[in-house]
């Protein structure tokens, strides 16, 4: 039997990435069956298209879509309905298919027949000095928690992951991509997914490259927007669809709560001063293990305070804002954050 594939990528003003990713995926080898690769393009300004252009007159399984909306959910949405083929891989612009990552992404997915999404470990790629603080902090538990697709781990059942290949009539049961929202799309799927008793299966065996982030104010406006939109698919589905998103948020809290009751509490302050200090200790000793280069560790430690302080921030802005202030998104949380 065969397992043919459509991979789907969207994009937005992707020049400099847009040819590794597109190379990287058609110089695949596949023996489970035919594949083809839907680049959907969301309004770009710069040579995007027509580099994209150029590569489909050099291999008819590339086309390109345009996407209007230029949101990845409605970009994903275009390619499922494209598709010719009955699986459906999602990669991103800044990723790159490492060798095997179609075959091994296929396998593992047809490995059980309650597996409606598979996929693997992403290794980060650098561009400067800041990027490599930022990748190894993204791949410590300390700072991103057991997100298995970031940090690995064994072959096993997952709540979500980042490059996932769908039976594509898992979205005829539980819906395709909410383009409500801006983002964590990918979150709110993979609950609908397991909500339905489906499972999604990981393996380290499948590995992907990404281009990590290279600035830290890009990187705090990245989970700043995770931490907010959080939020919104939780309200959508009145659950907290994943326990680790709530440890920023209740950090944060704790923060601003206990500042409040350092000024009002006489002698409260050792006990919140002590906090801060423990958590400062252990991020540099998290920060040190993590770390190749030894003397980037307080580098490091500074991304751990931005993921943790941005997502935290994000999710008690979304409480107020969705929850309490019953608001729809902010400007803001729509920007682009590369």
């Amino acid at each position: 039997m065969k397992h043919n594939v459509t991979v789907i990528i969207p994009c937005l003003n992707e020049e400099d990435y847009i040819e590794a990713v597109i190379h990287s995926v058609l110089n695949q080898e596949f023996t489970l069956g035919e594949f083809e690769l839907i680049i959907v393009d969301g309004n770009s300004t710069d040579k995007t298209v027509e580099i994209v252009e150029g590569l489909i007159t050099k291999d008819d399984r590339l086309r390109i879509i345009n996407n209007p909306k230029r949101i990845a959910p409605a970009a994903m949405n275009l390619g499922i309905a494209a598709a010719k083929y009955e699986l459906v891989l999602r990669l991103d612009a800044h990723a790159i298919a490492k060798e095997g990552f179609i075959q091994k992404s296929v396998e593992l997915l047809i490995s059980d027949d309650q597996v409606m999404c598979a996929g693997g470990q992403i290794d980060n790629v650098y561009e400067n000095k800041v990027s490599e603080d930022i990748g190894a902090a993204m791949s410590s538990k300390f700072g991103v928690g057991d997100a298995t697709f970031r940090v690995g781990g064994e072959k096993t059942y997952v709540d979500t992951l980042a490059f996932g290949v769908f039976r594509k009539k898992v979205f005829d049961e539980v819906g395709v991509y909410d383009e409500s929202l801006d983002r964590n799309e990918d979150d709110d799927l993979s609950y609908r997914i397991t909500k339905a008793g489906y499972k999604i299966l990981f393996s380290p065996e499948v590995r992907s490259q990404y281009y990590v982030r290279a600035s830290y104010p890009k990187l705090w406006n990245q989970y700043f927007q995770y931490g907010y939109w959080k939020v919104r698919v939780g309200k959508k589905h009145k659950a907290v669809t994943s326990i680790r998103q709530l440890i920023p948020f209740l950090f944060v809290t704790g923060l601003l709560l206990g500042a409040i009751l350092a000024i009002v509490l006489p002698y409260f302050w050792m006990l919140y001063t002590a906090g801060i200090a423990l958590y400062i200790a252990v991020s540099l000793w998290a920060a040190n293990t993590a770390s190749k280069d030894k003397s980037r560790v307080f580098q490091v430690a500074l991304v751990f305070y931005i993921l943790h302080l941005s997502y935290g921030w994000g999710y008690l802005k979304g409480v107020v804002d969705f929850l309490i202030l019953q608001k729809g998104p902010s400007k803001k949380s729509k920007e682009l954050t590369r």
